[in-house]
């Protein structure tokens, strides 16, 4: 007879693995996202409709505006996260390991810890430029999102392959979009606490790409002639 603990550990292992191929595993694991995301869209909407309600203001000006359409940008790309957790499609492969997770959890929620920091006040033209990035960021995130659809995930997972749209030129664009809307988002808390944090995050979602990479590498035999003509983020630098 077999050692009764390496049976009972074999037996867990494989229960584990088969539990992570069922579709109870998928559901649960998109529950947290979805929720927190559709629990920013309210925060987001209750803080617009009392930005509206406490401006009092009857000729509204650049700044008013572009404050007004960055709340609504914002919203509209959290719902396009929630609306793609909803849709997208079971994963075909995923990142072994548990730093994979880790870096993806980091990566994705650390930055909002950010709003537990005083809001700093900016000049009009520091104002501008912050919501200029926002908006910037939200906007161009929503358009690779809706390009993602089913493909998106916050773990390092294989679905589908995708190369076209931004994809053609950039191999991570959403990375891009998220860091031109979190560094307008900063400037709005900035400090040397927020600053750190946001490097910090930085450094999470470049390992989350290169463990994209890997898991992507592995699936599909195309993947390597895609990244040749590509570049990971930006074009000429990175």
């Amino acid at each position: 007879m077999g050692d009764p603990k390496q049976e009972t550990r074999r037996f867990a292992d494989w229960d584990f693995a088969a539990l992570q191929q069922s579709r109870l595993y998928d559901v649960l694991m998109r529950l947290p996202l979805l929720m927190w995301s559709i629990f920013l869209a309210l925060v987001t909407i209750v803080g617009l409709q009392q930005y509206v309600r406490q401006s009092g203001r009857e000729f509204p000006d650049v700044v008013y505006i572009l404050n007004i359409v960055m709340r609504l940008s914002v919203i509209a790309y959290l719902v396009v996260i929630a609306a793609t957790l909803l849709v997208r499609g079971r994963p075909a492969a995923k990142a072994r390991g548990i730093e994979p997770r880790i870096s993806a959890l980091i990566g994705t929620f650390l930055l909002t810890v950010i709003v537990l920091f005083p809001r700093r006040e900016l000049s009009a033209g520091a104002e501008i430029v912050s919501t200029l990035l926002t908006l910037g960021g939200s906007i161009f995130a929503f358009v690779i999102l809706t390009q993602l659809r089913e493909s998106f995930s916050i773990m390092a997972e294989a679905r589908q392959l995708v190369t076209t749209g931004v994809y053609r030129i950039v191999r991570h664009p959403l990375y891009l979009a998220e860091e031109i809307a979190a560094i307008g988002v900063v400037m709005q808390f900035f400090s040397l606490w927020t600053a750190l944090i946001l490097a910090a995050q930085i450094g999470f979602q470049l390992r989350r790409m290169r463990n994209e990479e890997t898991i992507l590498t592995e699936i599909f035999p195309e993947y390597p002639a895609y990244r040749e003509r590509t570049v990971r983020i930006l074009p000429g630098i990175y």
